[in-house]
């Protein structure tokens, strides 16, 4: 069974820059424990028959062929905005002068 020690919980908490008091630390090692218990235990059921997957169903991809179709203009695309600025919709700032 893995286990994980109250020092290897404060270990991998310095490395992640966690901040951990005592009490954290004696109350987060045996849920550790638990977790790499459940994550072993997991692991034991799968055979070598049986591939590793990401997901229980397989999927595919659902996005349509990139193909270049006439399209808008720059200039007939802005030719309805009430303010354009280089090729590009102007619009009131929103953030202030600070942004």
């Amino acid at each position: 069974m893995p286990e994980i020690s109250r020092d290897e919980v404060a270990h991998l908490a310095n490395l992640a820059r966690i901040d951990l008091s005592d009490d954290e630390l004696d109350h987060l090692a045996p849920q550790l424990s638990v977790i790499l218990e459940s994550v072993a235990s997991i692991s034991g059921v799968a055979g070598d028959d049986i591939p590793p997957t990401s997901h229980a169903l397989p999927l595919t991809n659902v996005f349509r062929e990139d193909v270049v179709r006439p399209s808008l203009t720059p200039e007939q695309a802005l030719s309805g905005a009430p303010a354009v600025d280089e090729q590009r919709f102007s619009v009131p700032r929103i953030l202030g002068e600070e942004a």
